[in-house]
């Protein structure tokens, strides 16, 4: 067990590198974006994008739940910050404020967030690209969980295939601001 845990905290530190030198030299992509809605928590990887975002002229918008404020957990440097009383109307005001979706290494509330828009998305809630940013494959284990989940017969072919993946910067960019997967009104199929 001593040698798993490890081989996962060097692997979770040459993550970190990874993306840390992605992000830095991302900023002319980042430049190139209007305006960018952040999860805006005032650390890691968000808080970082959106401040090359700032640093590069751009706009950063982030939407946080009152709880939230009142802990004292928001970057309170954005352009705008949204601030509404739930997590239900922070994830729709970030989805009504968002052309795209780029999920960046993270936990639970990560992968709360991403399901949901894909959710949205298989259900035409929504119609935007979801592009996961897969550093040095952080991500494998969950797109093979949703290989599994095709071959299973519980997501169509289709569906997962508009869960995008990329693993640079420059190519995360490129999907999240390209057209979105076209609607398929069928659950399976």
């Amino acid at each position: 067990a001593g040698a798993i845990a490890a081989v996962r905290r060097e692997l979770q530190r040459e993550q970190l590198v990874v993306v840390r030198l992605q992000l830095a030299g991302g900023v002319e992509q980042v430049r190139k974006l209007s305006v960018i809605v952040v999860d805006d928590r005032g650390l890691g990887f968000p808080y970082q994008v959106s401040d090359a975002a700032l640093v590069a002229g751009g706009a950063g918008v982030g939407v946080r739940t009152e709880q939230l404020v009142a802990a004292e957990v928001a970057h309170l440097g954005l352009t705008r910050l949204e601030v509404v009383p739930s997590m239900h109307e922070r994830k729709a005001r970030m989805a009504e404020l968002s052309d795209g979706v780029i999920v960046l290494p993270g936990g639970f509330g990560t992968l709360d967030e991403a399901f949901e828009i894909i959710t949205w998305n298989q259900l035409g809630l929504v119609a935007v690209p979801v592009v996961f940013l897969d550093a040095v494959g952080y991500f494998g284990a969950l797109f093979e969980f949703i290989e599994c989940s095709v071959v299973a017969g519980f997501v169509s072919d289709g569906h997962a295939r508009s869960v995008l993946r990329a693993d640079s910067v420059a190519e995360t960019l490129r999907l999240a601001t390209s057209a979105p997967a076209a609607f398929a009104p069928k659950w399976l199929g």
